[in-house]
């Protein structure tokens, strides 16, 4: 089953940036990597992880955008969560 998660987190550090992750899915990976995950009433995804934040806007079509995974790479790059490490 962790091999599921990873691909997910594979995706986010796939170049060119893929334009096709379900948001539903990636947020189960995180997750079960440990990342704090809070969805607020204005559809955003509020990630916490080692004390370290980032918020993410959700989009209403269940995928997210490249300008999102790429500020979600960074995130996770700085968190020390990347495919290398997991």
């Amino acid at each position: 089953m962790s091999h599921k998660y990873k691909t997910k987190i594979e995706k986010i550090f796939e170049h060119p940036i893929s334009g096709n992750i379900d948001v539903k899915r990636l947020i189960c990976a995180l997750e079960h990597y440990g990342v704090e995950i809070e969805i607020t009433k204005h559809n955003k995804a509020k990630m916490s992880f080692n004390e370290k934040e980032f918020v993410m806007a959700l989009s209403h079509r269940n995928d997210l955008s490249k300008d999102s995974v790429s500020k979600l790479r960074n995130y996770l790059e700085d968190v020390g969560i990347t495919p290398d490490t997991i």
